[in-house]
């Protein structure tokens, strides 16, 4: 399972299957999150995960598929767009330098 350390991660992709309203929600919401820690915020289909993302965030529905496309980069799977707690996870550890397995 690839992991990385949160003071390492530079680009954060919130990967979405086709219509990317919820993921643009939470990209917005991660921004605000993280503005302070230098880390930019995207939003991409699975298929094009950029590839100098660092960690790549997705429904567990979809996570699966997304590691398919993500190579050997951390994909951390959620349940929900709002409050979840894998994505509070994340913050937190991007915030405190600590590991992020995926």
């Amino acid at each position: 399972m690839p992991s990385i350390e949160g003071s390492q991660v530079r680009k954060l992709v919130i990967a979405c299957d086709a219509g990317m309203g919820s993921s643009v929600l939470m990209a917005n919401q991660l921004k605000k999150r993280l503005k302070d820690n230098g880390v930019t915020i995207e939003h991409s289909p699975i298929d094009a995960i950029p590839a100098d993302a660092d960690l790549v965030l997705t429904h567990t529905k979809l996570a699966d598929r997304t590691r398919a496309h993500a190579g050997d980069r951390p994909v951390v799977a959620f349940s929900a767009f709002i409050g979840d707690p894998a994505v509070d996870g994340v913050v937190a550890a991007i915030h405190g330098g600590t590991t992020i397995d995926g």
